[in-house]
Order: structure tokens, then C-alpha cells, then sequence
């Protein structure tokens, strides 16, 4: 293989491609439409992998995220928003079209593995990354290695109903998924900004300016926002134990939540003493096609085992 691997973000727009020298070092990158057709999808990305190994000289490793999963039991994609995945046996038909083994991943841990290698986590064990944005998601890192389980649902703590719920938070509103309650329904950026201004809000990202402007309702929203996060990150916490959480995503440059959650945090832990990191991402929106590039994993990276302040 090249001394060159290469991550692909398969996005619900856009395909963008990017090829790591081992030491994470970005050699190439490009970007084109996603076409929104399957057999088109399979030759466009076919054509950028060939062009990259052409102008690069060699044969590497291909990863890619994708909005969704692959069933460990069929082999087939589930969960895609980019419904015309689902049902694909996307990761056999790439791997057959390339003629090598094509790793693909859901794009959530693409974050955390991109976070965990060389980026906020790097050098800690396990790393919890977690997406605040059009939803809520995450994925869970341990010595550089995804954690899938065994339903390829581990990290998807979006999905649990919000913890010690305040009388003003009842009753639990439905979610997408089926279920009502959910953190997604709370910590998203359109439950942060229908929360500040009303139903049908769907834009936060103004909302820190106006808190520090001294707008009493988006400081309000804020701190309803932070205590929540913190609910949810500590039971987390509890069941997982991270050495670091890293926060991607469309909310992860809000100051809120790396000066108020932590302390919040520590009055729900059930551990005395409370030092998990939060930290803001390195890598930002390369994080999707850096994690799908090492999901071919390094060999024999030392890493810390006890977590670090």
C-alpha cells in the first residue's frame, strides 16, 4: 500500500475526499456534489479515489462516513438521512468496484476517531465525541479503535430520554425516532433556539451574542441549555468513564459549554471527584473525511490510560 491513506465524508450535499500522510499530514483535498443516485454515487466516488492514487502515486487505504450505518447482520445501510442508501449494500459494491477492502463508518464516529487520533483526544484511551447540532449524536473511541456494539448503535446517546427531567421539561415531546424525551429534542440547535424564541425557531447560533449583549432570555436559554447538556453528559459519565469528551458540530464553538457545563457535571456524577475534560474539537468540519481516512488504524500508538486534566 502507499504511505498515504484516504478519508472520504459522504455527505448528504457534497462528497469530499481528502487524502493523511501517516503522520496525519493532509496531502489532498477535494470536493463535488453528491449526485443523490446510487450507481452514480459508487462511479464519482470510484473516479476520485483512482485521481487522488494517480496524482499521489500509489495504491492506499479508503474509509468513509456516511450518514448513517452498515448492519453488522446484512451488511446493508440503515439510518441514512440520504434515504436512497438505505437498504445498499454500499461497503461490498465499493470494496467490489475498487477490488480492495473499503471500510465505511457512520460519520459520528468518524468525528470521534478523527478527535481520538490526532486531535482534542489524542493520546487518551477512551474518547466520547459527541455532535450538537441538526441532531444529536456521538460515537466512542478506545485505543484509536471505534466501538461499534453490536447492534452498531454504541455512542448514540442522543437517543436516551433526557435524565432527572424538571417539572417545566414534561411533558417529554416526541421524537423522530419513535420515542419521546429524547436529549436530541432538548440539546439540538433548533431545540436551543425554539426555546429561547418560541415554537418555530430554528436558529441558534446568534443566541451567545445576545446573551452577552445582556438579553435576559438568551442568558435564561443558555443555562437551561448548559444544565441539560450536563445532565445528559453525566449519565454518560457514569456508565462510561471517559478520559476526555470532545464536542463537535454545529454548537460546539458556544463558549457555554465549556464554562458552565463541567461544574454543573460534577454535582451529578456519582464519583466524589470529577476531572473528565470537555473539550472543543481540533479539526472542526475535517474531522468527517480525517476520522473516515483512520479508520485504517496506526499500528502500536502509546496511550495514556488514566485520564488527563
Amino acid at each position: 500500500m502507499a504511505d498515504f491513506r484516504i478519508g472520504i465524508d459522504f455527505g448528504g450535499t457534497k462528497i469530499e475526499i481528502a487524502a493523511l500522510a501517516q503522520d496525519g499530514a493532509e496531502l489532498r483535498r477535494r470536493r463535488i456534489p453528491n449526485p443523490g443516485r446510487y450507481e452514480t454515487a459508487i462511479i464519482d466516488l470510484v473516479g476520485l479515489v483512482q485521481e487522488t492514487e494517480h496524482e499521489l502515486g500509489g495504491i492506499a487505504s479508503v474509509g468513509i462516513g456516511i450518514p448513517g450505518s452498515v448492519s453488522p447482520e446484512s451488511g446493508l445501510v440503515k439510518n441514512a438521512n440520504s434515504v436512497w442508501l438505505n437498504g445498499q449494500p454500499f461497503a461490498r459494491d465499493l470494496s467490489h468496484a475498487m477490488a480492495r477492502e473499503v471500510r465505511v463508518e457512520n460519520d459520528a464516529n468518524c468525528f470521534a476517531l478523527s478527535e481520538a487520533v490526532d486531535g482534542a483526544g489524542a493520546g487518551r484511551k477512551v474518547v466520547f465525541g459527541i455532535i450538537l447540532g441538526t441532531g444529536v449524536g456521538g460515537g466512542i473511541v478506545v485505543g484509536e479503535r471505534v466501538l461499534t456494539g453490536l447492534h452498531h448503535i454504541a455512542g448514540e446517546w442522543g437517543h436516551n430520554p433526557l435524565p432527572w427531567p424538571e417539572p417545566d421539561e414534561l411533558p417529554f415531546p416526541p421524537c423522530f425516532c419513535g420515542n419521546v424525551g429524547c436529549i436530541e429534542r432538548y440539546l439540538c440547535g433548533s431545540a436551543l433556539a425554539s426555546d429561547c424564541d418560541g415554537p418555530g425557531a430554528r436558529d441558534a447560533h446568534l443566541i451567545p451574542e445576545r446573551a452577552a449583549k445582556g438579553e435576559q432570555r438568551a442568558r435564561d436559554a443558555l443555562a437551561r441549555h448548559s444544565d441539560r447538556l450536563a445532565r445528559a453528559l453525566a449519565v454518560a459519565i457514569n456508565f462510561l468513564d471517559p478520559d476526555a469528551i470532545v464536542i463537535g458540530g454545529g454548537l460546539s464553538n458556544m463558549a457555554h459549554l465549556y464554562a458552565e457545563v463541567p461544574a454543573l457535571v460534577a454535582k451529578r456524577v456519582v464519583s466524589p471527584r470529577f476531572n473528565t475534560p470537555i473539550l472543543r474539537n481540533v479539526h472542526g468540519d475535517s474531522s468527517g473525511v480525517r476520522g473516515a481516512a483512520w479508520l485504517w488504524p496506526r499500528t502500536a500508538v502509546p496511550l495514556n490510560v488514566t485520564s488527563a486534566a
